[in-house]
């Protein structure tokens, strides 16, 4: 099996690294396609093919992965329209707010095999939490698209219906972590800390909530319960978080995104 991936910018070189750290494929049926050709030296260096022409990596692959900026998308799909055969084919998208209905009409009509595709660039580091609409597509092309995605982190099934819902959660919620993250080391400067080791107290605070919530299945707040002493200094600090409006202000920018 043979994946190309059709622009290295963020998105797509975050995903052309998980694919050549992945074990879903060796790097030499990995193609990474970029107008320019600087972009492309440090897949080379691991191992895949590498080119300037996007026709060229679509030809012989099983899989075409169109990771590009939305407005450039309808280009790229006509380009690549005279050697794309729908019935050996599958088409991946990665361009946010690109619906399925304009790219089919664009690859021209019904029988396309195409998966709506939202990561976030975690998917670098294998690490990805990733949604997946597919569109048209087998069963069996569904399972083999979600393996190759559960290799990179994890992977949900679900519509396009609750795509864009998904991206904001899921995609752009990893620049809502990191503001987090950049918030309460900041805020460990003020009470005392050194910044690099702040950030490190803060890192390491996250990576073990996110352990004991997947280790446990509970809800947060149950665990949030564990924590919070009746008088302490913990329950403190939530409620001036809650007084300045932290959680209204967390789903406030989940819904600003959609």
């Amino acid at each position: 099996m043979k994946i190309s991936v059709i622009g290295a910018g963020s998105m797509g070189g975050a995903f052309a690294e998980g694919l050549l750290k992945g074990s879903i494929f060796a790097p030499e049926d990995i193609t990474v396609a970029n107008p320019h050709e600087d972009k492309l030296h440090r897949f080379a260096e691991m191992g895949a093919s590498i080119t300037t022409s996007n026709v060229a990596a679509a030809m012989d692959a099983d899989i075409i992965a169109i990771v590009v900026k939305p407005w450039l998308v309808e280009e790229v799909l006509k380009e690549i329209k005279p050697v794309f055969n729908p019935e050996k084919q599958m088409l991946i998208n990665m361009a946010a707010s690109v619906k399925s209905a304009q790219i089919i009409d664009w690859m021209g009509g019904d029988g396309l095999s195409l998966f709506q595709v939202m990561p976030n660039i975690s998917i670098a580091l294998k690490e990805s939490m990733t949604l997946i609409a597919p569109i048209g597509a087998s069963s069996d092309q569904t399972s083999t698209v979600k393996e190759i995605f559960d290799d990179l982190g994890q992977s949900l099934i679900t519509d396009e219906t609750h795509f864009a819902a998904g991206t904001t959660l899921a995609s752009c919620g990893i620049a809502y972590a990191l503001r987090y993250i950049r918030a309460a080391s900041e805020g460990g400067v003020e009470i005392g800390f050194k910044a690099d080791l702040s950030k490190e107290i803060v890192l390491q605070t996250l990576k073990g909530a996110v352990a004991l919530l997947q280790e446990s299945g509970e809800h947060p707040e149950a665990m949030i319960d564990r924590v919070t002493t009746p008088g302490g200094l913990t329950i403190r600090g939530l409620n001036e978080m809650e007084h300045a409006g932290f959680t209204s202000a967390v789903i406030r920018g989940l819904k600003a995104a959609l």
